[in-house]
């Protein structure tokens, strides 16, 4: 990761020096900083004062308390690299289908529309989710919020009815599953847990990226837990 942020600035210099070969008579401006040099794109006729990188984070190294809390971390990396993939495909088909219905403007097509999604959505995840253990399924509800902003009941009760949505809530109690909870990685220390997790399999390339509709910031929760009690910990 510290080579890969290095290849980065060292990347964005060389651009920033060879900029200063370039011809900038109509340019009525002092170049005193780094700043103040102009870049080119191949193919852009554009100058920008600035390169927009993505984020790049510096991930320090994993430390636990004692074995018990390595145990737990490692057998909750498991379990959310199986399931975010689930989450990741429900939410692209939840964007999908609100996409598509603001293009049906009857509301018997949309219906009609909307459950033929139901079925497609359904038959490519029962198989799979019917082998997932009661946590898995947890963490998956989790995750389902943590892309799209909505709890799982909540999916449900928009897709199909009031009813349908209290039956899944009813089943998911029977195998102690809480349809109806959220992810909150700036209070809860699982939830900060399962983002860490997901922001190094990001950075490593061992997950597709999908961007949260949540509002927070991973480096200051990190800070924040970092810093944090261990009665803050226990929650």
């Amino acid at each position: 990761m510290l080579r890969y942020s290095v290849s980065i600035v060292f990347l964005l210099f060389h651009t920033l020096g060879f900029s200063q070969t370039m011809e900038n008579d109509s340019l009525s401006v002092e170049k005193d900083s780094v700043a103040d040099y102009w870049v080119r794109f191949e193919g852009d006729s554009i100058l920008y004062s600035s390169i927009e990188l993505d984020e790049v984070y510096l991930f320090g190294k994993l430390e636990f308390a004692n074995k018990k809390e390595k145990l737990r971390y490692y057998i909750l990396r498991r379990k959310t690299l199986k399931v975010y993939p689930y989450a990741k495909m429900a939410a692209e088909r939840l964007v999908e289908l609100t996409d598509s219905l603001q293009h049906i403007k009857k509301k018997r097509h949309r219906k009609k529309y909307t459950k033929k999604v139901q079925k497609y959505i359904e038959e490519e995840f029962s198989a799979e989710l019917k082998k997932l253990t009661r946590t898995e399924g947890q963490i998956l509800v989790k995750l389902i919020y943590r892309q799209t902003g909505k709890t799982a009941f909540d999916l449900v009760k928009e897709l199909r009815s009031g009813w349908r949505a209290f039956w899944y809530n009813t089943t998911a109690k029977a195998f102690k599953i809480n349809i109806k909870e959220e992810f909150h990685p700036e209070s809860i220390h699982e939830d900060y847990l399962i983002e860490d997790i997901l922001q190094r399999a990001f950075a490593s390339n061992r997950l597709e990226r999908q961007k949260s509709v949540l509002d927070y910031d991973y480096a200051q929760l990190s800070n924040k837990w970092k810093n944090g009690t261990a009665e803050n910990k226990k929650n």
